[in-house]
């Protein structure tokens, strides 16, 4: 049986709604005939019914306009500045936020009108209110002060359900607490610094690394990072690995043959990525998003894709723990074997096979992307700043020597590339955009030290932006736009970010932070330890990427950041780079 797409149910409701008006007329007309035996004509009647749906759409808008003027009155608070934009229901402001997701540089409508308005300031996107902010105080009120008001919400949920289901990621309440107390006790020190795994798969990445860059050719580092993250991610969770670094890499565009390896890439990989650009569409859309999905779930079949891979996994690790229970085995020694996987710690805790598979999907997009978004971006920023790169490799060299693999002692030693990580992190932080929604009404603070608090009705999409914040000059200094290590080192540590540490979120604050967080800068580092003692040049070959990824010429005459892209920076749910990172670098000489 077809399964139901999600356009179909909101064109039914949206049907049923708007009948309500159309009918109550039709009555009220029928009515009006048999009291005054008054005969209306047929045309009136039904331009009347017609009306009555806009009719009712604007008196209902009016009066949330009202409730929420009359509210903020009511606690002392002021409302949120407006963007106003020309077209019915803000339309053309709409087309902005999605022009820039799609074929802009990201975030610059946010950007812009945060210079405008401040801070924090609100659009109606088709008379959906929206509150946009990058003010770190509203951010520390939302994750963590206020945080049990601040909520996924099912708009939200709805969008990513196809994907996440109802996993850590796409959660509330209960259920998030449930899976986040599932999850938390693998992420333990013993874990997250056992360097091995990183090891074994970094091997691979770089030898393949090396083979295509011997036969002449760029080489995508994007994709390899993310095969790299994939294979140790997957390993990690559930003890076997996707294998995407045995498959062929891709060849630059410039290359004739190119094609014929295109569908030894086309995989799990491929329509994982997919499925994620599908849900990040959604978001950005609104509450409308189901009207582009009547005719298909543009999700559906990439999960399929997913699932096939990750059901057969899931079943033999339910398998496996049955059949230790069964044989008697203490639960206490399993949980000290060292060969415990994620799957194999979830498994003991609950056999719900949605559940299962929800928090496995949802741990690995975390595991994945995210960490490899820092990657390539940390080698794109390298390639432009080769002597931060000569310093960078000099430390790695002064503490770990060309070929001993890092230690966590090592890692806490090199203050230098955790500053390199930390830079590319503000920069180029993986989730830039994320939203809530508030439960009851609130506030929220003013960035006008002489304002009133910003009233927020209930059930308001609150979206902020670290990555609008990252590059503020109000919180990081008139040099914000540049990649400069060393403000994580020198006194502008002590200027910005001590005094104020939610000005750098890059994996969220209060009881969502990222449990992954320590496992991610290992991985990171790790990472990055390997690969410059293995190379000491690298450098961008912009003749590799398809010229249809390139930025366009007029950034160039731009300010900040957008002045100075080779590339062009995109976003699904995470970060990553349109087209791939074409890079050639040069093997570091055996004698160092």
């Amino acid at each position: 049986m077809t399964s139901r797409t999600p356009g179909v149910p909101f064109l039914l409701r949206g049907v049923v709604i708007n009948s309500v008006p159309v009918l109550l007329t039709l009555a009220s007309a029928r009515a009006l005939q048999l009291v005054t035996d008054a005969s209306l004509p047929n045309w009136l009647v039904v331009i009347a019914a017609v009306c009555s749906v806009p009719l009712r759409f604007a008196i209902l808008t009016w009066l949330r306009w009202w409730r929420t003027s009359r509210s903020a009155a009511r606690i002392g608070a002021t409302l949120v500045p407006h963007w106003k934009g020309e077209k019915i229901g803000n339309l053309d402001a709409l087309q902005m936020i999605l022009r820039d997701f799609s074929t802009g540089y990201l975030a610059d409508c946010y950007v812009e009108t945060t210079k405008k308005l401040g801070p924090t300031w609100q659009v109606e996107l088709l008379w959906d209110p929206w509150v946009v902010t990058s003010d770190p105080a509203v951010l520390k009120t939302i994750l963590a002060t206020d945080f049990p008001n601040f909520v996924k919400g099912e708009v939200f949920q709805s969008c990513m359900r196809s994907v996440l289901g109802s996993g850590v990621f796409n959660s509330d309440g209960d259920m998030w607490r449930l899976h986040r107390g599932m999850t938390r006790p693998f992420f333990s020190r013993e874990k997250v610094n056992d360097f091995e795994l990183f090891d074994k798969y970094a091997d691979k990445a770089l030898q393949k690394l090396k083979e295509r860059l011997r036969a002449g050719h760029a080489v995508d580092f994007q994709d390899l990072i993310l095969r790299f993250t994939l294979d140790s991610a997957s390993d990690f969770l559930f003890g076997d690995t996707v294998k995407s670094l045995q498959r062929v890499l891709p060849y630059p565009h410039t290359v004739t043959y190119a094609a014929s390896n295109a569908a030894a890439t086309e995989c799990f990989s491929d329509a994982f990525k997919h499925a994620l650009h599908a849900v990040g569409d959604r978001t950005r859309t609104g509450w409308t998003w189901p009207l582009l999905e009547v005719f298909e779930d543009k999700t559906a079949e990439h999960m399929k894709v997913v699932d096939k891979f990750l059901q057969p996994v899931l079943d033999e690790a339910v398998k496996r723990h049955r059949l230790r229970g069964a044989a008697g085995t203490d639960a206490k020694d399993e949980l000290r074997a060292e060969n415990e996987t994620l799957l194999d710690h979830l498994v003991k805790t609950t056999s719900d096979p949605a559940i299962l598979h929800d928090e496995v999907l949802n741990i690995l997009i975390a595991g994945r992307d995210t960490t490899a978004s820092t990657l390539a971006y940390v080698v794109y920023l390298l390639c432009q700043h080769p002597e931060i790169l000569s310093r960078l490799r000099q430390e790695i060299l002064n503490v770990v020597g060309p070929t001993r693999a890092p230690t966590y002692d090592d890692m806490k030693e090199m203050k230098y590339l955790r500053a390199v990580v930390n830079e590319t992190l503000r920069l180029y932080t993986p989730v830039p955009v994320n939203m809530r929604y508030n439960v009851n009404e609130t506030t929220i603070p003013n960035s006008d030290p002489n304002g009133k608090p910003f009233y927020i009705p209930a059930n308001t999409a609150v979206v902020y932006s670290p990555f609008v914040m990252h590059r503020s000059t109000e919180y990081w200094g008139p040099d914000a736009a540049e990649f400069d290590p060393d403000r994580f080192l020198d006194e502008r540590l002590r200027k910005y970010l001590l005094p104020n540490p939610f000005i750098f979120l890059p994996f969220s604050a209060g009881p969502r932070i990222c449990l992954g967080q320590q496992y991610a800068y290992n991985e990171i580092s790790f990472f990055v330890i390997r690969l410059l003692q293995q190379f000491s040049e690298m450098s961008l070959d912009l003749t590799a990427q398809s010229p249809d990824s390139l930025p366009p010429a007029e950034w160039a005459q731009c300010d900040g950041r957008k002045a100075v892209e080779q590339v062009i920076p995109k976003v699904h749910l995470t970060m990553y780079i349109e087209g791939g990172l074409w890079v050639r670098m040069k093997e570091a000489a055996h004698d160092e």
